[in-house]
């Protein structure tokens, strides 16, 4: 009968039939009375969303105690039901550490376990500090591997229950453990990489460190774990920040897409999109995004990102069509308002976008992209005590990333706090020292500071990593023209020019731009051609004082200047000559219009003003 009903039992879960399985599940336990059946009663209550049943079935007897995994599975219960500290209280404080693998694993370390925390808070820490040495190797030899695995997903709970008070450093301790522990527990990893909990230095270290080669694959000899290791290691480092160590993350990329055929796959693609954007190229990563959401419409992985992007290329309707649908389909999901939100942000509804970030981050108090948006609406504003509020809250909700405190010290240069501006971007800069726009703003400070040196160095760093980054010309003109005038206030106006000249060609037509240049060609005593750039100036804004005020200077130097050279001067007159005889002669009419470009000219090639 026992068999029958496990029979059943199972056809049950294969059709997901919950309240089928769990009557015969009933049945099963009655007749057994098993702590097995107990616990696998309990699961499929739990898979149900019965978590208090499931809590009571495992808490029988002392199974608690015997059981890791009956002891995961209540803890998973109480994070379930949001009660984070019983669910601390049955996990204990302490982290497992004697499980942890090293690198090398034929060597034999004498490691210390402590209470879960690091040694700074370990010293704070009312609990007792017992501190004992053990052989990590064999004790966890001595382990059952399935024991193991349960012990990594309570360091997994655990600190989920610690970021959920806010007490991030310990949770993520507790990932690192849960990680170094069992290297598949991706819930683990996954956390520590989307709640940016460390920085992208940090990261590469702690991957490094992780020992890949204790994974046990399925039986086929040393080749076979062999290449698992390099398989999960390679998965692990398309998850790490785009900002460090690109050959590596390029060569992960290649080797999954071609050896693996995962070229297709919707978290490889979205790798992809990730370095594109973080080099500025958002046209191209915006078709990876958009191709990701073709097979899967409700990637919500993929969804800030493609949001980011519709926001920076200015695609509103796509925005208006993605937000509607999300808020439709998932209005349970903070990535939905987030949608809602970047629309109306996008179309200048300030306090409506507001309110939707608002909305998405009380939904999720730890969604780093709503807190960003949220404080945006108040940049956008100029509410700049605000913003610095609500970035300050993103720096300490996602201590890894460096954009909380740029944007904090972009806005502190808004404000003109300089010193408070410089410490923001300093420690943005030891987070990542990578960024084009993080660089640029540096160099921003030093040039209100009147350091001009410092000020061009700093931006031909950005513009050289640009480069490197194969960033479109297009998306460094406003660096290149910051360029321009470092260098124009250095002195050194052939360099400046030069910038200026290529800020235009890349299509920056501001009344700004020409107007500068005027003002580097009157340096270089070249007032014709200052003439020619400030009439382009006004021709643009026709009321620009500093365009006029220059226009006239460069005016007034054109009066004791001959506007052409003494061969240009010889060459007019030998045309003219040769245009009268022909004309003497009969060959041409006496009059005719000048056409293209010599539109507006005299005869003797003199500029008329261009009908100003």
């Amino acid at each position: 009968m026992e068999a029958y009903l496990r029979q059943w039992q199972q056809q049950c879960l294969d059709r997901q039939q919950w309240d089928a399985a769990i009557y015969v599940g009933d049945k099963l336990l009655a007749l057994t009375n098993s702590d097995e059946d107990a616990y696998a009663l309990a699961k499929i209550h739990f898979t149900a969303s019965n978590y208090t049943r499931a809590l009571s079935l495992v808490s029988r007897s002392d199974l608690l105690q015997r059981s890791a995994a009956a002891k995961y599975l209540a803890a998973h219960c109480h994070v379930k039901q949001n009660k984070h500290d019983e669910a601390l209280e049955l996990l204990g404080e302490k982290n497992p550490v004697h499980l942890v693998t090293q690198t090398d694993s034929a060597r034999r370390k004498l490691q210390y376990m402590s209470n879960g925390l690091s040694s700074k808070q370990l010293g704070k820490s009312k609990l007792p500090s017992r501190v004992e040495r053990a052989d990590r190797s064999e004790e966890r030899d001595h382990e059952n591997a399935s024991n193991i695995k349960f012990e990594a997903g309570m360091c997994y709970l655990r600190g989920l229950c610690y970021a959920k008070q806010n007490a991030f450093d310990r949770a993520k301790d507790c990932y690192k453990s849960a990680v170094r522990i069992d290297i598949q527990c991706f819930e683990a990893f996954d956390q520590l990489m989307k709640n940016s909990l460390m920085s992208p230095g940090e990261e590469w270290d702690f991957v490094d460190s992780l020992n890949f080669d204790s994974i046990l694959a399925d039986p086929g000899g040393v080749n076979t774990a062999s290449e698992a290791a390099d398989f999960t290691r390679n998965l692990y480092l398309t998850r790490l920040s785009k900002y460090s160590r690109p050959e590596e993350f390029k060569k992960a990329i290649e080797t999954l897409s071609t050896h693996y055929h995962l070229d297709t796959n919707p978290d490889i693609l979205l790798a992809e999109a990730e370095i594109l954007y973080t080099n500025s190229r958002s046209a191209q990563s915006l078709a990876i995004t958009s191709s990701i959401l073709e097979l899967d419409p409700y990637n919500f992985a993929c969804l800030p990102l493609h949001l980011a992007l519709l926001h920076s290329l200015g695609h509103t309707n796509a925005l208006f069509a993605l937000s509607h649908d999300l808020a439709d389909t998932h209005p349970h999901e903070p990535c939905s308002w987030l949608a809602v939100g970047t629309y109306y942000l996008n179309t200048g509804r300030i306090p409506e976008a507001r309110s939707y970030f608002s909305k998405a981050s009380l939904m999720d108090p730890h969604f780093g992209p709503a807190w960003i948006g949220f404080a945006h609406t108040f940049a956008a504003e100029g509410e700049g005590d605000q913003a610095i509020a609500a970035y300050s809250t993103a720096a300490r909700l996602f201590q890894g990333t460096h954009l909380p405190q740029l944007f904090l010290g972009m806005q502190e240069i808004a404000l003109g706090h300089l010193t408070v501006a410089r410490e923001y971007l300093t420690t943005a800069y030891n987070l990542c020292d990578r960024d084009p726009l993080l660089i640029n703003e540096l160099g921003v400070i030093a040039y209100l500071e009147d350091d001009f040196a410092s000020a061009a160095n700093s931006f031909k760093l950005a513009l050289s990593i640009s480069a490197d980054n194969d960033a479109p010309p297009s998306q460094t003109s406003s660096t290149r023209l910051n360029l321009a005038h470092a260098l124009r206030r250095s002195g050194r106006f052939p360099e400046s020019l030069e910038h200026f000249d290529e800020v235009v060609r890349l299509g920056l037509r501001d009344v700004g731009v020409f107007a500068a240049k005027g003002l580097v060609l009157l340096e270089m005593d070249q007032a014709f051609e200052a003439t020619v750039a400030l009439h382009e100036a006004l021709a643009i804004s026709p009321q620009d004082p500093v365009a006029s005020e220059l226009l006239t200077r460069a005016l007034g130097l054109l009066e004791t200047v001959g506007v052409l050279t003494e061969v240009q001067e010889e060459g007019v007159n030998v045309g003219l000559e040769r245009t009268l005889g022909e004309v003497r002669r009969g060959k041409m009419p006496r009059r005719r219009r000048m056409e293209g470009e010599g539109e507006g000219m005299d005869l003797d090639g003199a500029w008329d003003g261009g009908g100003r």
